[in-house]
Parts: C-alpha cells; structure tokens; sequence
C-alpha cells in the first residue's frame, strides 16, 4: 500500500479519474462521486462516508459507488472495485501531468441529471431526499428564477423513481393561460397531465360531475378513485413554476387549497399517503390565502441560497480553471454567487472567449457576456412601468429602499434584488451598475 502511495498521490488519481471518465462519457466526475474516491483512497467504509458527509451508507455505496465503479471499469476496461481501483487507476496512468479540456454545454434551463456541473447545497438534497419518500410528504422549493429550484426537483423526482415511486414532472410554465384561468380547464389538465405520463387511460367523463360537484371535487375524485388506486406504489407529483397561477385569484385559491387538503389528507388516509408533492415557486401568493389552507405554511420549506465562496471554487475546478481565492472574490463582487450568473462566467472564461479581467471589465456594457440577460430583464421592466420605477429607485440609491409589498414580491421572485424586511437593494453589483446606468435616463 505504501508502495503504491508514492508512485501515486492521490491529486494524480482525482485528476486520472476525471480525465478516464470525460473521455468516456463527456463528463467530470460530479461532488459527491469524488467525495466517495477520496474516501475509498483514504480506505474508508460507506459507514465511514455517510458520518462524514452526512448521505445514508445505502445511498453512498448504491447510488454513488456503484455507478461510479461502474463508469471507471467502462472508462477503463477493465473490473473496478471499491478494493482495486488504485491500481486501476496507476495503470491508466499516461503521465505526471494531465490536463483536461472542457468541452462544456452553454449554461441555459436546468442542469441535466447526468452533468457534474450541479452544485449541491449542504444538506438540502439529502433533507429532500429522505422526506420525499415519507408518506403524504410536502416539499416547497423557493428561490427567486435562475437559481436551482428546477434542478433540484428533478433531482428529486429522480430520487424517488429510483426508489420504487412513480414520478411525474408538471411544468405550468407551457400551460396556455386559456386553461390557467379557468379552474375546472386548469384541473382537468392536471389529471389528464399525470394520467398520461402514468400511462394510464383518460376516464375524466366517466368521474367528472359537473352538476353535483365543484371543480375540486371532481379533482381529488379523480385522484382517489381512479389515479392513485391505479398503480401500486407511491406518486411523487412534481409542480414546477407555480407562480403562474398567482395572478389568477379565482384559481390559484381553489388550487392551492385543494393541494393543502391533499397534503392534509395524508397525514390519516392510508390511499392519500401514497401521494408525496414536490411544488416550486419563486416567491409565496401575493394574495391573501385563508392560513389553513394555503400550502405556504404546511410541509417542508426548502429556500436555494446563492453559492457561496467554496462552492464557486469547486464549480470553476470543474470547468478546468484553476483560479485562487483571489479570482473567485473579484467574480463574487459583480455577480455575488448568484448560480446563472456565476455558471455564465465560468463558461466564457472556460472556453476562451474572455479572460476574467476582460469579463469584469466589461460586465456591465453593452459588449459584456451578460448582455443577453441583462436586456431581457430590461425588456421585462419596460413592459412594466411602475416595477420599472420602483427598481429604479432601487439602483439610484446607495442605501437599501423600502417598497410596497407587490414590488418586492415581484423584484425578488425575478431576482432583481435581495430582501431586507420591507427594504431591498439590487441583488448584485453587476444589476445595481447596469441598470444604474440604462435607467438614469429613462
């Protein structure tokens, strides 16, 4: 073992790994699959692993380590395990010094279940991880756009498949506006919606009773007589954009109402344990919703943060950059550690389009990279004069401002600006120069 030691260390065998498996499959090797190669280098247990990095021993060694085995021997061709993968790996060795080029995918949508570009937050996957699979389970994810909710719930979802649930991914954002305001459309939609991505046969004339029934009624009737005794295992029912119902009162009342009793439901009813909901929102209704029945205030809150110094570090190693501690807090300047804004910077530094400095220098221009970006939320705020103005007031002050409740409710869920209580100030440096700017004028 010594032996071995001192002709391989082990940032030789991380880089060899990383380099072995994106050439075989066009990806680095995500967190958590090199937190569990270092640890076998160390000759730790999974037992080991999950007191240290706080995921389940079964979790670490089924759905970690065996994939990952499983990519080296692939990558490698020969049988990797858990107890020959050091000499696997000196054997693959092809030098001293190994560099990996990035071959990187423009950062747009959600970060793609298979890609090691996504950066975990400490302890939030594992929380919904375990509580995805209690009975009757509720997780609210809440972030403002572009920070992760996506991400995460389909990584969640793709949790519970993989744990015997049937899970099914609804996107409000696609849905027309003709069905989002118009409840008995809306919630025939999301019966038809989960029926056929559970493959099962549309019956909504044979359980909708419109003459007795409310909408919501015929709703969880679908759900209880027909949906959930369909299938044999538990449903994971994702709902992501949420917020496109907010505007709507007449709907989005009812519809919420109708999740909390769900939700309420399967705290006593065997049938009604069986379904878990995963719902995503930028920010909570900005209408009064009866306490009792929004479910704002019910299940498990889990609010995405911004990435912080480390994580950031660890996301640019990721896209070949080797920057010092220096680099990462000259980025955090302009952008803070917002995930869009920080992965869009990586990924024109990584390919060579810019250097950092040249970024920075130009972050809040009209030639920067954030160019796109930045004009599409000016487009969003032109269209909206009096959230214009408030943002405005916004960019023009030196100290936080204090805002109506709506316009902070909408600046925040776009991500414009971060909260204070009452008061706000711009989410980042990057948004307070260039709007600063733009909107001086206007």
């Amino acid at each position: 073992m010594m032996e071995l030691e001192s002709e391989l260390l082990w940032a030789d065998a991380k880089a060899i790994a990383d380099n072995i498996v994106f050439r075989a499959f066009n990806q680095h090797l995500s967190d958590i699959e090199i937190k569990v190669l270092q640890a076998s280098w160390e000759e730790q247990t999974y037992d080991d692993m999950a007191r240290s990095y706080g995921y389940s021993a079964e979790y670490l060694n089924k759905d970690i380590g065996n994939k990952l085995w499983r990519k080296l021997s692939i990558a490698i061709g020969e049988r990797v395990t858990k107890k020959n993968f050091r000499e696997a790996l000196r054997r693959s060795q092809p030098s001293r010094s190994i560099e990996v080029t990035p071959n990187l995918p423009f950062p747009e949508g959600a970060v793609a279940l298979d890609s090691p570009m996504y950066v975990e937050r400490t302890g939030v996957e594992l929380l919904c991880y375990e509580t995805v699979l209690n009975p009757g389970a509720l997780i609210r994810v809440k972030a403002p756009n572009l920070m992760g909710k996506t991400s995460l719930l389909t990584r969640i979802l793709s949790y519970a498949a993989n744990h015997n649930c049937q899970a099914v991914y609804l996107d409000l954002s696609s849905v027309d506006r003709a069905i989002l305001t118009d409840l008995d459309k809306f919630l025939r939609w999301l019966c038809c919606m989960v029926g056929r991505q559970l493959k099962l046969k549309n019956c909504l004339d044979d359980y909708w009773d419109t003459e007795i029934l409310g909408s919501n009624d015929n709703c969880t009737a679908y759900f209880e007589e027909y949906l959930l005794p369909q299938i044999d295992c538990p449903l994971v029912l994702g709902i992501d954009e949420v917020d496109r119902l907010f505007p709507y009162s007449t709907v989005v009342e009812d519809v919420l109402g109708m999740l909390r009793s769900w939700h309420e439901k399967g705290k006593i009813v065997d049938l009604w344990k069986r379904l878990r909901l995963v719902i995503a929102h930028s920010t909570e209704a900005y209408i009064p919703l009866d306490i009792n029945q929004s479910p704002f205030n019910a299940g498990v809150p889990v609010e995405l943060s911004e990435f912080d110094r480390e994580q950031i570090q660890s996301l640019a190693q990721l896209h070949g950059l080797s920057w010092n501690p220096t680099q990462v807090e000259a980025l955090m300047q302009t952008v803070g550690g917002h995930p869009y804004l920080v992965r869009l910077s990586l990924y024109y530094v990584a390919t060579g389009r810019v250097t950092l400095e040249q970024l920075l220098q130009e972050a809040a221009t009209e030639s920067g990279v954030y160019n796109a970006h930045l004009r599409h939320y000016l487009e969003v705020l032109q269209q909206l004069p009096q959230l214009l103005e408030a943002f405005k007031t916004v960019v023009l002050s030196p100290n936080a401002v204090e805002l109506a409740s709506m316009q902070i409710y909408k600046l925040h869920s776009m991500g414009l600006v971060q909260r204070r209580g009452n008061f706000v100030t711009p989410w980042c440096n990057l948004y307070r120069d260039y709007f600063g700017r733009v909107l001086a004028a206007v």
